[in-house]
This record gives C-alpha cells, structure tokens and sequence, in this order.
C-alpha cells in the first residue's frame, strides 16, 4: 500500500475530500504516517514535514539492488564471491556508519519521486531512459547499530527532513567495499508523533 492509497482510503471513511499526508512512506515501509483531516490541518502538514524523524532500518549487506530496496533486481557482491574480500567486522561497520551522522551530501535513489524537467525520476527510469540525480545536503541526527549478525545490519536512525534510508543502506554498503540495500523500514516517530501512540488504518 502506498501513503496515497492510505489517503484514498481515510477520504472515504471520513467523507472528507481535504486530506494530506507529511512525509511519504514506501510501500515495503511500515510505521507513522502523519495525517492531517481537513482544511485546517492539511496547512499545517508543510510543518510537521521538517521536523525530527526516526527509523528502525534493516540492510542486507553483500548484495545491491537496483532500487535500492526489497523490490529490485539483486546483484551479489563480485569482490565476496571471488575471496577478495570477508565480510566487514562490526568494529568496521561503527567506523563506516559513524562518517554518516551530521550534515551529509546524498543522492536520492534513481527510484525515487524526485522530479527532473516536472516528472518522477523512477517514472523516467521505466521507460528506460537513464537518470542520474544530484546529491543534496541532508542531516543524520543519530545512527545506532542494533544488531550486526552477517549480512544483517540493523540501525536506528534519526535524520532531519528529506532524507532517504534506502540511499543510507546503498552508501553504507558502498563505503564498506560490499554494496547493501534496505531489507525492512519502519518508521517510528515524525516530530512528537509516535508508533506507540499511532492507529491501525483498520482502526478507523
């Protein structure tokens, strides 16, 4: 499901046709999503959009993706197969995910809904054309390693706004000779809004 579809449907359990979301998820993404219902609090979701957002990210490690994600093609590692290279240490997984946390240049993945000339990059891609997209200043609050057990890497990760955890899993693999890709996301705080404190669409 994606976060439009979520929208389509409040709009037909609240009979409201002014209804936004602030921030998108992706659709193998699960957590908060912010809601605002009506005129009012549809204004102020341009707020709520820059504010403070937490992760809970697992990343596959050894293998990439062509979307950076659960959903592409999967290429394993050249340099794992061969025996040209063992699989990181997490005392090397701390020194490469620690280079990530503050103000950072990242580029979107190219299955994104940047828009180039007033279209989405990932619908330019499907029609095969090739995009390459220009890195953009973001900041990573926090990265925590949960759990390191090879090829599974999980973090939690606080970031301001814009940032793309798919493109930290692709980085993070990147800079660790092994490439990765985001294998699972859940989003669990936007600003004060909590998973904790969050409902089930069935719920409504």
């Amino acid at each position: 499901m994606t976060s439009h579809d979520v929208v389509d449907q409040l709009r037909k359990i609240f009979g409201v046709k002014k209804i936004g979301h602030a921030g998108t998820l992706d659709p193998l993404a699960t957590g908060v999503l912010v809601i605002g219902v009506g005129r009012e609090a549809t204004k102020k979701l341009a707020i709520e959009v820059q504010k403070e957002k937490e992760y809970l990210a697992e990343i596959t490690l050894g293998v990439t993706s062509t979307t950076d994600d659960e959903e592409g093609i999967k290429t394993k590692s050249t340099s794992l197969k061969n025996g040209d290279k063992k699989p990181p240490t997490l005392t090397e997984v701390k020194a490469v995910t620690s280079k990530f946390i503050g103000q950072i240049k990242q580029t979107p993945p190219v299955y994104s809904a940047v828009k180039i000339k007033g279209q989405e990059a990932y619908k330019r891609v499907r029609k095969g054309e090739r995009v390459e997209l220009n890195p953009r200043e973001v900041k990573i609050k926090a990265i925590e390693i949960l759990n390191y057990q090879w090829p599974k890497l999980e973090l939690k990760i606080i970031t301001g706004p814009g940032v793309y955890i798919r493109a930290i899993a692709r980085d993070v693999g990147e800079a660790l000779n092994v490439g990765g890709y985001l294998s699972g996301l859940t989003r669990t705080r936007v600003g004060e809004f909590t998973l904790a404190d969050a409902y089930q669409l069935s719920d409504l």
